[in-house]
């Protein structure tokens, strides 16, 4: 028997126009309500037919590309490669699909609720972009809304995040059997050893790190690129004590910057996290006076379009966001066969450019 939105209502103890809000997201519904009614939703397995309820098997033109944020520089070249792949320039033909771009903010709550939404158009294709949330409730709940967005026909594809941790026996996402979603991930992890090993080879041993939002599977991933260079080089001792967590942005790397300063005063680098935060590494910096890079070198990571435009020129680690987005588009589309074992890895490029030079004195 079909669940209903009277059975939602009941397992989640609302009204039934409650449910239709938070589905919708139509009305302010507190975000505690909200809460219990996506559980319910999840537990019931309650899915809302969009206008081709009448065609259970079908699905629609369109392709939801989920970002953390569009305004950011890397989301929003991956998302634009996406939509390139819906209608190939130069080719003079109509677009094969409509991509759709959903603004998480780096919510897991509103990424479950935009792939409930786009459940209920039937989306074509789904591509999430970015790293993923490392909580066990929310990886569940995630595994349980991509296996049944596959069962009803929707492709799904990961851009920059690592392939879903299998369950159960380990057949597929849920462990029932469904194929796990194709991945199309970042070599995150050797990147940052590659960049940490760049200054080590300059001479520098007093360095600090920019890292991102913690829980995060980019943030882990370059976190451990980094400590497995400063253990291969016998610097283990002060790995915490310099390393700070923020987001992935301007003012947390200003901020960061002056607590890595204020814990060791005598650092000769700077590793943030991604090149926004590079940059407000610089500023803060700048402002305590010293220079970039004869007092302390930066670097930062993805080599988005503005790194080499910076003063000076930031040494970094290049990802092809767009060929990794438009790669992944392809896949979405289906016209390409997905890798083997249905995980391809982007590799990361070290940038040297004239933030990093080698320190103004030996280590002490």
């Amino acid at each position: 028997m079909a669940v209903t939105l009277a059975d939602v209502a009941a397992r989640a103890g609302v009204s039934a126009a409650t449910v239709s809000r938070v589905l919708n997201g139509n009305y302010p519904v507190a975000g505690a309500t909200r809460s219990r009614v996506l559980r319910a939703v999840e537990e019931l397995e309650y899915v809302v037919n969009g206008p081709a309820s009448a065609l259970a098997a079908a699905t629609s033109d369109l392709v939801g590309v989920l970002v953390n944020d569009v305004a950011d520089p890397f989301f929003g070249i991956m998302a634009s490669a996406v939509q390139s792949a819906m209608s190939p320039e130069g080719t003079g033909t109509a677009p094969r699909k409509m991509a759709i771009v959903c603004n998480t903010g780096g919510s897991p709550e509103r990424e479950l609720m935009y792939l409930t939404l786009l459940q209920r158009q039937r989306a074509a294709a789904v591509v999430l972009t970015g790293g993923a949330v490392e909580d066990p409730e929310h990886i569940a709940a995630l595994r349980a809304r991509l296996r049944r967005m596959a069962d009803a026909g929707t492709t799904v594809v990961l851009c920059g995040r690592p392939p879903l941790p299998p369950a159960g026996d380990g057949t597929g996402p849920d462990g029932a059997g469904t194929p796990a979603p194709v991945a199309v991930t970042f070599d995150n992890s050797g990147g940052a050893k590659r960049l940490t090993q760049h200054l080590l080879s300059l001479g520098h041993r007093r360095m600090g790190y920019l890292a991102g939002p913690v829980a995060r599977t980019t943030t882990r991933h370059r976190l451990e690129g980094h400590l497995a260079a400063l253990a291969a080089a016998g610097l283990k001792e002060d790995t915490g004590r310099l390393t700070v967590y923020g987001a992935y942005d301007r003012s947390s790397g200003y901020d960061g910057t002056l607590e890595l300063l204020r814990r060791d005063p005598d650092l000769t680098a700077v590793l943030a996290a991604n090149d926004t935060v590079a940059l407000g590494a610089c500023a803060a910096l700048r402002d305590r006076g010293l220079r970039i890079p004869e007092d302390v070198s930066v670097t930062g990571f993805d080599d988005l379009p503005f790194a080499v435009d910076a003063a000076p020129a930031l040494t970094t680690v290049r990802i092809p966001l767009y060929e990794a987005g438009a790669r992944a588009g392809r896949l979405a589309l289906g016209t390409e066969d997905p890798p083997p074992g249905g995980v391809a890895t982007v590799r990361a490029e070290l940038m040297v450019r004239a933030s990093s030079a080698p320190p103004r004195s030996p280590a002490r």
